[in-house]
């Protein structure tokens, strides 16, 4: 299963869940391998940072052929992350269609809704030479003890992919593990912020098997 968590606005916390998702799934016995296709690196960087011996591997590969190059590779692997390029439109194709499933991360407002048109059309586009490809929305940076807008929600409604039940908050535990080369997988397995990374995964556990299963 390769996931890819992409979105083409930046500055959505897009390598941070993407890392979390990644390592709380390493903690249940998989071998995961975290994919950065992007040119900033910023997950590889993370991964330099680290001192502890690594819950899964990550490598660098930036390249519009990803969606060519990556299956051999990820034969070895039971999961794939894909840590996406925003606004570069070549590697996103690659890796929407490198892809079984598109995770896209918004903040919780109509504009950042709003600016997804341009990931949802390039993964539509996507569909016309993979059509098993499958994607849904989670909201991410959701300001804690707030509710998510009934306007944000509907907003929703203009595209063809649902809004995943749950939701990440901001918290500053992200940033503090990140800093140290970790997750709060690691720093704080039992805090809030990691069980709403646990309870993230367990939607896509479930989501993509119904599409392996269908």
């Amino acid at each position: 299963m390769i996931i890819g968590v992409l979105q083409q606005k930046g500055g959505v916390g897009k390598t941070t869940l993407a890392l979390n998702i990644a390592a709380a799934y390493a903690k249940e016995g998989l071998k995961v391998l975290l994919v950065d296709a992007d040119p900033q690196g910023s997950a590889l960087t993370w991964s330099s940072v680290r001192e502890a011996p690594p819950l899964f591997a990550v490598v660098g590969m930036p390249k519009p052929t990803l969606h060519k190059e990556l299956p051999a590779v990820a034969a070895d692997y039971d999961l794939v992350i894909i840590d996406g390029a925003p606004q570069v439109k070549e590697l996103v194709r690659s890796a929407i269609l490198a892809s079984d499933y598109v995770l896209i991360p918004v903040q919780p407002s109509p504009f950042d809704v709003w600016s997804c048109a341009d990931i949802v059309a390039l993964v539509s586009e996507a569909q016309q030479f993979k059509p098993s490809i499958a994607a849904g929305f989670v909201i991410n940076r959701k300001i804690g003890n707030t509710a998510i807008g009934r306007d944000v929600k509907k907003a929703f409604g203009q595209f063809p992919y649902p809004l995943l039940k749950t939701s990440i908050s901001q918290r500053v535990s992200f940033a503090e593990a990140a800093a140290q080369g970790l997750t709060v997988i690691e720093t704080a397995p039992s805090s809030p912020a990691a069980w709403e990374i646990y309870e993230l995964t367990e939607i896509l556990k479930t989501t993509t098997h119904e599409r392996t299963a269908a």
